[in-house]
Formats: structure tokens, sequence, C-alpha cells
């Protein structure tokens, strides 16, 4: 399977594509930054230098070539304020989707965050903002005809993994490691599992193999 990620040089990214490469898969990390693409290909990625906040369907559509699976993992960052959460979490996703489309692409895993249907919608607080662009692209995905899946992760750790979680429809305030939300995210690629399903994710006691809706 040759998997593309975008937000390549993230985190949970990074993970996905070290374990997809250990499983004999192949991971393409699209990232804006040609220095961070060394830190892929240590990972066990490809890097695709790509600026999704610049470029159009078409081009990206050529990239994605050969793709089989789209991960977005994907985020404005901390530091960013509340324009970048729309272009890059809201309006990059849905690029994203759109290019998935163009290139008959049907899998599209999609990392959200936990409760984002719960914003504010007045507000211009930057939290507030990021999550109604969470919740505005997750609402975009689920309309569409793809193979989706969207991951709505609680607060994120950089514990060590546990292979264990919980996962609902809603799982109330919880955390959990990057490396456990990378490992779900495989589960769900490789095995084909929740397709067509959106659930939050905390850690939780059950394997995450077991955890997962078929």
């Amino acid at each position: 399977m040759r998997v593309a990620i975008a937000g390549g040089h993230g985190q949970i990214a990074l993970i996905i594509e070290r374990l997809l490469s250990e499983a004999g898969h192949e991971a393409v990390g699209i990232i804006r930054n040609p220095e961070h693409a060394a830190d892929l290909l240590v990972a066990g990625g490809l890097p695709l230098v790509l600026d999704l906040e610049s470029t159009d369907v078409d081009t990206l559509a050529t990239d994605l070539d050969g793709v089989d699976a789209v991960v977005f993992a994907a985020g404005g960052g901390p530091s960013s304020g509340a324009a970048r959460k729309l272009t890059v979490d809201r309006d990059a996703a849905i690029l994203l989707a759109d290019a998935a489309e163009r290139r008959g692409i049907s899998r599209y895993v999609m990392i959200s965050a936990l409760a984002t249907d719960d914003f504010e919608p007045d507000s211009e607080d930057v939290f507030q903002i990021y999550l109604k662009a969470k919740s505005e692209a997750d609402a975009d995905l689920r309309r569409r005809e793809l193979d989706w899946t969207v991951i709505r992760p609680g607060g994120l750790t950089n514990d060590p993994p546990t292979g264990t979680v919980q996962v609902a429809e809603s799982t109330g305030p919880g955390r959990i490691p990057r490396a456990d939300v990378a490992a779900v995210v495989v589960e769900a690629l490789v095995n084909r599992r929740a397709v067509r399903q959106q659930f939050e994710l905390i850690s939780g006691d059950v394997p995450i193999g077991e955890a997962l809706p078929d």
C-alpha cells in the first residue's frame, strides 16, 4: 500500500511513516519545508515537498499518482493565528479530499480532534476557530462518497504507546499518546477498519485491534 500523509513532518505523521514502512508499505509525507525531508527518510517515509496552502487541486492530484490512501495529519500549529486554522486545518483537508476524488483514491483517514462540534460559532478565540475548522473539515469529508474514517483523539501526549485505547462516539475528556493515535491510523488503513465511521479516541484498556469497529 502506498499512503500519502499531509503534514508529513508532524509528530504523529512521522510515527505513521515508521509503522507503515516497518509493515512493508510505502509512506509519502507531504511537507512544506524541504529541510524536513531528512527526518522523513529516517522514519522510512518518502518526502513530497508541496505547500498545501498555495497549491491547487490539479497539482496535488498529479502528485498523488500511484497512491492508494491518504491521511490528513496537518495542522496550523499551536502558535499560528486564526487565519491558518482555516487555511490548514479546514481548507487543506478539503483540498486533499478534492484531489483524492480527482485521482480516484477512495480511502481517506482524517486525524481530527476531540469534541470539535462543540465550538462557539460566534467566538473569535483562536481555539474556538480551530475547533470550527476541524468540525467543518470533518463534515465536508463525511458528505463525500469516499471510504473515509474520522478519528478524533483527545489531548495528545508524548508518552510511550500503550497499545490500548477507548473508542466511542463520545468518550468524554481524556488524553492519549501520539504513538497510539498513529497505531490506530495504521490499523484503520492496513486492515480497512472503521470505514465511513467517525469516533473519539482516548487511552483505555481495549487493545487497538479489538477497539476499532469493522
